[in-house]
C-alpha cells in the first residue's frame, strides 16, 4: 500500500501482531464524535443510482480502467472517481472532515487498512453483511482481518502490501555479491564493495520513506519490528521504549549520520524513493510492490529496468519484518445508493478485477490464489518474496485514535532523524510517554 495514495503509500498474515481495539468511549480529541459500538447494524443496504470513489491519487493510472470496467457494465450506476491528495495524511483528514460533516459527498472509501478501526468506531463507515460479500474466505486471511473491527465487517480488502527490498542486482553482481543481504550489515558491507564501482560513483546505499507522515510510521516500525522489538505490544499496551526498539532507531540514525541514507531521503516519500531508485541513485531502496512495474518500463522513464531485483527487507540477524499496509474499501454512512455502492466494492475485489489490476500495476491482490497463478509469476517474479512478506508483517497499532498515535510515533522518529537530533534513547521514552496516554485500556 502506498502512502502517497494512502498508497503511499502504503498493507499479511495469519495473525496480526500489537492489534488493538479500544472502547469507543475512550476516542476523543479532534478525530470526531465517537459512539459505543461503531457503525450501523450490518442490515440491508439500499438505494441504487450513481455514486462517488474517495481515493488518494493514482500514480499507476489504472484506477481509470479498473472503475470504467464498472461503468461500463452499470450505465445507470456510474462511478465518479473523487481523487483526494498523493499524501496518505492529507486523504485521512479529507475523509474524516467530510464524515463529521455528515457529507454525502463520498459514497465508497479507499481505507488504508489501519484506519478501519477509526472509521468504524466512530460511525463513518457502514457495517457490512458478510453474506453479502462470499468471496472473503479465498482472500488472505490476515488482509480480511484488516476490515473488521470488533469481530464485524466494515471493509473489504481490495490490495495489500507487504515492503520489499528493491536492489542493482547488476551492481551487486559485478561486486561480488552472490546474493541480497538478509541483514543490516550485510547490506553494509555489499553497498561498500557496489560504491567503489566506476558506475555507481554518486550513488548512495539505501533508502526508505523519512518525511514526517504516515510512512515514516511504516519504515521506522519495521526497523523496530526487525529488531525484535515492538511499538504496541501483543496485550494492547505500548512498550516501545526498549533496548530492541533503540537498535532498530539507532540503525536508521547512524545511517544517515553516515551518509549510508542520504541526507535528501528525510524528505523522502514512496516516490520521491522510488524516482531517486529509477534514477540509479540507490544501491538498495524499501518501497511496495508497485514500483516494481514502474521501475521495470522500458520507455526511458526508468534507467534501472531489467538491471534490479527483489527480495525481503533486512533485519538485525536475518530477514525483517515488514509493516501490513494495503487498502480497504468501505461504505461511507452517510452515503446515497448503497447497494450499489455494496455491488461496486464486489467488483473491485473480485479474481478478475484484481487480476487486471496486477497485471497492470503489480499492487498486491488480497486473493490467495493469484500468488499461485503461473502466468503472474512469470510476469512479476517478486510475488513469491512478497506473499512471504505479507505472511509475516505486523500491523500497525489497530486503535480509534490512529490520528493521534501515527502523529505521536512521526513525531518521535523525525526528531531523531532529522536536524532536531534528538537522542534515540530520549526519543523512545518521550514515545512511551505519549503513546501510554493516548492508548488506555
Amino acid at each position: 500500500m502506498r502512502f502517497e495514495r494512502s498508497h503511499t503509500r502504503k498493507a499479511v498474515a495469519v495473525a496480526v501482531a500489537g492489534s488493538l481495539v479500544l472502547l469507543a468511549s475512550a476516542c476523543g480529541g479532534d478525530d470526531g464524535d465517537s459512539g459505543g459500538g461503531g457503525g450501523s447494524t450490518g442490515g440491508a443496504l439500499e438505494g441504487r443510482g450513481p455514486i462517488t470513489f474517495a481515493t488518494g491519487k493514482d500514480t499507476s493510472g489504472n484506477l481509470v480502467n479498473q472503475v470504467q470496467a464498472w461503468n461500463s457494465q452499470h450505465p445507470d450506476e456510474k462511478v465518479e472517481i473523487k481523487e483526494l491528495p498523493e499524501s496518505a495524511d492529507a486523504q485521512r483528514q479529507q475523509m474524516v472532515q467530510n464524515a463529521q460533516a455528515k457529507s454525502d459527498a463520498f459514497s465508497v472509501l479507499n481505507l488504508d487498512v489501519v484506519w478501519t478501526a477509526e472509521f468504524a468506531a466512530n460511525r463513518w463507515i457502514t457495517e457490512l453483511p458478510e453474506d453479502q460479500f462470499p468471496d472473503l474466505g479465498k482472500l488472505l486471511p490476515s488482509t480480511v482481518d484488516t476490515g473488521k473491527y470488533r469481530d464485524k465487517l466494515f471493509a473489504v480488502p481490495v490490495t495489500s502490501d507487504g515492503g520489499l527490498l528493491y536492489y542493482r542486482n547488476d551492481w551487486l553482481q559485478k561486486a561480488g555479491v552472490t546474493a541480497p543481504p538478509k541483514t543490516w550489515d550485510e547490506m553494509t558491507a555489499a553497498c561498500t564493495k557496489v560504491l567503489a564501482l566506476p558506475e555507481a560513483k554518486g550513488a548512495s546505499c539505501y533508502a526508505g520513506q523519512f518525511e514526517k507522515y504516515e510512512g515514516l510510521t511504516v519504515n521506522f516500525s519495521e526497523a523496530v519490528n526487525s529488531a525484535g522489538g515492538v511499538v504496541v505490544g501483543e496485550d494492547g499496551k505500548p512498550n516501545v521504549d526498549t533496548p530492541e526498539a533503540l537498535a532498530g532507531l539507532q540503525t536508521l540514525v547512524d545511517a544517515f549520520k553516515n551518509k549510508q541514507i542520504p541526507a535528501a531521503a528525510i524528505t523522502y516519500k514512496e516516490e520521491e524513493g522510488r524516482r531517486a531508485f529509477q534514477e540509479g541513485k540507490l544501491v538498495f531502496h524499501r518501497n511496495w510492490p508497485y514500483v516494481y512495474a514502474l521501475a521495470n518500463k522500458t520507455d526511458g522513464s526508468s534507467k534501472v529496468a531489467g538491471k534490479f531485483q527483489v527480495a525481503p527487507l533486512p533485519g538485525k540477524t536475518g530477514p525483517g519484518v515488514s509493516t501490513l499496509g494495503g487498502h480497504n474499501y468501505g461504505i461511507s454512512e452517510f452515503a446515497k445508493n448503497k447497494a450499489t455502492a455494496a455491488d461496486f466494492i464486489k467488483f473491485m475485489a473480485s479474481e478478475e478485477r484484481q487480476k487486471a489490476n496486477v497485471q497492470k500495476t503489480s499492487q498486491a491482490p488480497t486473493w490467495a490464489s493469484l500468488y499461485e497463478d503461473p502466468a503472474l509469476n512469470k510476469q512479476y517474479p517478486y510475488l513469491a518474496p512478497l506473499k512471504a512478506s505479507i505472511e509475516t508483517a505486523k500491523s500497525r497499532p489497530k486503535v480509534i485514535k490512529y490520528g493521534d498515535v501515527t502523529t505521536a510515533i512521526q513525531d518521535a522518529a523525525y526528531s531523531a532523524l532529522s536536524s532536531k537530533q534528538t537522542p534515540p534513547k530520549q526519543a523512545l521514552a518521550d514515545l512511551q510517554t505519549k503513546l501510554s496516554s493516548l492508548i488506555t485500556q
